[in-house]
């Protein structure tokens, strides 16, 4: 392919970050809006939940397959159509008559914000000079972040100033301004001879819902269902690798599962996820009850993530393209480690700025994680496997927060869950999960500190 123009480029890169931003948005801004969902259709907690669920589901469910379709059939039309089907169901979900209705157009939204995640990362690797690739991912993690603070504030403003049905018709003039950038600057595609896989899709398809089922059902309770949804996961793992090596075009190729540094990237990327999912899950119930904070104040300290990631992606970048991703990745997890071992050993009497100051750490460390370790993946990807290589990162990442709200609510709601716990309990329980948190960030960094010295051995 041959370079775009500089002018182009930036246009392609506005197409392609706005894209993300929709993606993250989705998420982060029907959150907000699930009390007056069960207000407006007579629905329990439970019920209105699956208005989020349907569509983590379908992300979680599809990306690795929509990411390999991009690969097959051509990225630039399955984007326009991804972009296209997140914009229409957007508009249905606004205008939902019943429940049952709102969370079938979630599950649309979220089949195009896979195709939409699996494949701006895969079109940011080629539309990148080539010095430049670590500077695109940190942009598209900028974006990610802002999509991600967005959500609660422009919410609750949209709500209070034209009803729940503003939440979803938002994204329908963001989606056509992107489904128009994106048709007049993506370049045109490639299609390349290969047969897509269809039973290794479905296969996958089924395994990661039965795992993130069984990681959401329950409510945070694991009974005989979970147990039953994880037995499911594990057989259909293996039934998912079985078909893998009896088909000549894989959905996921075997150089990759059998590439140990292709492992560990993802293996981290998990690892990491789920550390950042603890912030969410567990920050707050600490600020609420630990330190009695008001909701408008605990929306005040959360934002600083967010906005800390926001700002620190396009610097994470320029630090990779200069420095290289190894070092790169090791300085973040080190950074992240350091600013979670406070957490895990600091008492509540530390305060808000006890809270914060270790979370903006941990937000830098994110950071440049995330820039290094994207553009490892990405830059090493061959042409015809962006699609799905930009699919299993994804997935990784979605993994790692579906099992962190599991796991790290689990930890912290063990002798502090009871709206009457004391506040000495609260501040127990985030110890007791950041301590958690800094095993799994050290376990990455273990992981990460092999694979660099496996890949000086093998150069």
């Amino acid at each position: 392919m041959n370079p775009q123009p500089s002018a182009q480029r930036r246009w392609t890169l506005a197409a392609l970050s706005l894209s993300m931003l929709l993606s993250s948005l989705g998420t982060s801004i029907a959150n907000v809006g699930l009390p007056t969902l069960a207000q407006a259709f007579g629905a329990t907690f439970g019920q209105v939940q699956w208005v989020v669920l349907a569509y983590l589901l379908a992300i979680t469910t599809l990306i690795v397959g929509v990411g390999r379709l991009g690969d097959i059939a051509g990225r630039r039309r399955l984007l326009l159509a991804g972009i296209g089907l997140y914009t229409l169901a957007s508009a249905l979900c606004g205008m939902a008559g019943a429940l049952p209705w709102l969370i079938a157009a979630r599950a649309l939204q979220g089949l195009g914000a896979a195709v939409m995640m699996a494949l701006t990362m895969s079109f940011a690797t080629e539309t990148a000079s080539a010095s430049g690739t670590g500077s695109v991912m940190g942009l598209l993690g900028t974006m990610s972040a802002i999509g991600t603070a967005l959500g609660p504030s422009l919410g609750g403003v949209l709500i209070a100033a034209a009803g729940w049905r503003a939440l979803f018709f938002v994204s329908v003039p963001l989606g056509m301004a992107a489904l128009v950038l994106a048709y007049r600057t993506l370049p045109g595609d490639v299609r390349r001879q290969a047969v897509f896989d269809h039973v290794g899709t479905l296969l996958l398809a089924l395994t990661l819902g039965a795992y993130a089922l069984a990681m959401t059902a329950g409510s945070g309770s694991f009974g005989i269902l979970n147990l039953g949804l994880l037995l499911a996961a594990a057989v259909g793992t293996g039934l998912f690798v079985l078909a893998e090596t009896r088909v000549a075009s894989p959905l996921i190729p075997l150089a990759l599962l059998r590439d140990r540094l292709f492992g560990a990237r993802l293996g981290t990327t998990t690892l990491v996820s789920t550390v950042m999912m603890a912030t969410l899950v567990v920050g707050p119930f600490y600020l609420s009850r630990a330190l009695a904070l008001a909701p408008a104040a605990i929306g005040l300290v959360l934002s600083a993530g967010p906005l800390v990631a926001a700002l620190c992606g396009v610097p994470a970048g320029r630090i990779v393209d200069r420095a290289g991703t190894a070092g790169v990745t090791i300085a973040g997890l080190v950074l992240m480690l350091a600013g979670t071992l406070p957490l895990a050993l600091l008492p509540a009497s530390s305060g808000v700025p006890g809270y914060v100051v270790p979370l903006v750490v941990i937000t830098i460390g994110y950071a440049l994680f995330q820039a290094a370790n994207n553009t490892a993946l990405m830059a090493n990807a061959s042409a015809d496997q962006r699609g799905v290589v930009s699919g299993m990162l994804n997935l990784a990442r979605n993994l790692g927060l579906v099992t962190g709200a599991a796991l790290m609510g689990a930890v912290f709601a063990f002798g502090s869950a009871a709206a009457t716990a004391p506040p000495d309990a609260a501040a127990a329980g985030m110890r007791r999960t950041f301590a958690l948190a800094a095993v799994l960030l050290a376990a990455a960094l273990a992981i990460a500190w092999r694979a660099g010295r496996a890949r000086q051995q093998q150069t």
